[in-house]
């Protein structure tokens, strides 16, 4: 009887393990992706700011930060690349910026964790504002 107590508390005590082992493993990868969404968020803001303290008219603004092909965008398109995981220039993941008629900015900014599955959804960042 007490063999099979030891044996059934020894169970029972690996079992909280792996689960807190598990709960390790869930953190680390919530921090990851925490860490990821603050960068894009800071890049996005990071564009953002550049546009306001630039010529603000509205075809300036097109022609230096539209996607793809404006000097200040292939600029902050390098940062990107260098921030976050995942982002190519001619890719899915690459980054859009696009400024409208009325000055409404829109810049997207996408990512994939390097511990993802080659199928997993792209992760996406969008923040809006208008430079007058």
């Amino acid at each position: 009887m007490i063999l099979i107590e030891s044996l059934l508390a020894i169970l029972i005590f690996s079992l909280g393990i792996l689960a807190l082992v598990g709960l390790q493993a869930a953190a680390v990868k919530q921090s990851a992706d925490a860490k990821y969404r603050t960068e894009a968020a800071l890049l996005a803001n990071e564009v953002i700011g550049q546009m306001w303290v630039s010529d603000r008219t509205t075809a300036t603004l097109q022609g230096n930060f539209n996607s793809p092909g404006g000097g200040d965008y292939n600029n902050w398109l390098v940062r990107v690349g260098a921030v976050l995981p995942g982002v190519a220039a001619n890719s899915p993941t690459a980054p859009t910026i696009a400024v409208d008629a009325n000055g409404i900015a829109t810049v997207t900014v996408f990512w994939n964790a390097p511990n993802e599955p080659a199928g997993a959804p792209i992760h996406q960042y969008i923040a809006i504002a208008q430079i007058r």
